[in-house]
């Protein structure tokens, strides 16, 4: 694999991170176009893209420091190396979303409009951030002979990453589909929530970077499952009560 792309004198340019701001940049450009199109300001989504990703970011590496505080605990410099991987979809999911939602309050914007605008690009992102962590050779599978060769692992493993960037990658061109034929608004988001969760739930049974915990699933794969949940039951009440 490829931790560091090249070296610029003192500069190191890691595939993680290269792969994170190519991310950003992409899905801000195109979330900032559909946008425009419906109305909302360039700069309110700029703005907005800006407070979700940096407090999504800190929401999964705080998230994922936590379910590895042994780790961390011996190798504290190791909290602030996030070019090295460590970020936890979960984590930054929920801190994401609480930024978000207190930021379109706040701006009086639409709220379901903004979370169908935005899934899509969420799908998007987090299918070129895996590239990333393939690159960087974390978040890795299980050992398999036919397997792709990680040499930091000396291994051939399921390449994990790419299952997930491809599958997240399909969900994007799928939720792209479901913003253009009628639907109830704020029901794209929730597709994202369950399909995204169910995608991980599957992969993380060929993962090989955590502990099992509770019944033969792992801590992730525990909340996926309320992920599923909340979106199943957020989905219900949209039936009942469609907002804009």
């Amino acid at each position: 694999m490829y931790p560091v792309i090249c070296q610029l004198g003192p500069l190191t340019i890691y595939s993680y991170g290269l792969m994170l701001a190519v991310a950003v940049i992409v899905c801000g450009y195109l979330l900032a176009r559909d946008a425009n199109k419906e109305g909302i300001a360039t700069d309110v989504i700029y703005d907005f893209i800006f407070l979700a990703v940096l407090s999504g970011i800190i929401g999964a590496r705080v998230f994922f420091i936590v379910l590895h505080w042994d780790f961390y605990a011996h190798t504290p410099i190791e909290i602030i190396m996030v070019q090295n991987g460590g970020l936890s979809w979960q984590g930054g999911l929920v801190l994401g979303s609480l930024a978000g939602l207190w930021f379109v309050r706040k701006k009086g914007l639409p709220l379901t409009k903004i979370l169908d605008l935005i899934a899509p690009y969420l799908a998007l992102g987090q299918a070129i951030g895996r590239l990333g962590c393939f690159l960087n050779g974390c978040c890795f599978g299980k050992p398999v002979v036919w397997g792709i060769y990680f040499p930091v692992h000396d291994a051939h493993l399921h390449p994990t990453q790419l299952y997930c960037a491809f599958g997240l990658l399909m969900l994007f061109f799928v939720l792209k589909y479901l913003r253009r034929v009628p639907h109830i608004p704020g029901s794209i988001f929730v597709y994202y929530l369950m399909f995204a969760s169910v995608l991980r739930f599957m992969v993380e049974f060929v993962r090989d970077d955590h502990l099992l915990v509770i019944a033969g699933l792992s801590i992730y794969q525990i909340v996926c499952i309320f992920i599923f949940l909340v979106a199943i039951y957020v989905y219900t009440r949209l039936k009942s009560h469609p907002r804009t």
